[in-house]
């Protein structure tokens, strides 16, 4: 079965026409969702998903379930910190959820690190994203890294490498380097 991870940045709350026009498709061909638990785009994901009726999604936690609109089937994950809420903490369900998916659908913001690394993480796997930009209302599809500072300079980030470190994203030395890491 086909499960895709479909998540987003905190400051994207409302699905667009085009957005909800891909998760349709995806409930067309009876996909396992796999989402996240937080505000913003998991909660507006979840917020469709549930209005639709649809009963195939699965959503990750960390200790507590924040969201399930659904009340779907849930994957709690631990860390070893439980005291820290950051970027990091979220991660872990993060990472899982790009470890566990065929595939990626994400709503970015432009500015999320942790929508960011969500593709970087999905990309280190091999496994393909479509990227939905929504400041600019896009989509990029991306198979590899390499279509990582593509995608970026054609959503008009004019200098790529600035950017990516910026967000603490390191591009490899020299092209036949794999993989580009989060710092």
């Amino acid at each position: 079965m086909t499960k895709v991870f479909v998540g987003g940045s905190r400051a994207v709350s409302r699905l667009n026409s085009r957005v909800k026009e891909r998760l349709d498709n995806i409930m067309k061909q009876d996909f396992m969702v796999l989402v996240g638990d937080a505000n913003g785009a998991d909660r507006a994901v979840q917020r469709y998903l549930a209005g639709r009726r649809y009963s195939n999604v699965l959503v990750y936690s960390m200790d507590v379930c924040r969201n399930n609109l659904g009340d779907w089937s849930t994957r709690r994950h631990k860390a070893e910190s439980s005291t820290m809420r950051d970027r990091r903490y979220y991660g872990v369900k993060d990472l899982a959820m790009a470890q566990d998916a065929n595939c990626g659908f994400m709503l970015w913001d432009g500015k999320s690190k942790g929508t960011l690394t969500n593709v970087v993480n999905l990309l280190n796997a091999q496994k393909k994203v479509l990227l939905y930009l929504s400041p600019k209302k896009l989509f990029f599809t991306l198979r590899t890294l390499d279509d990582l500072p593509e995608t970026l300079h054609a959503s008009g980030v004019n200098d790529v490498a600035r950017f990516l470190s910026a967000l603490q994203v390191r591009q490899p030395l020299s092209p036949g380097l794999p993989s580009i890491q989060l710092g």
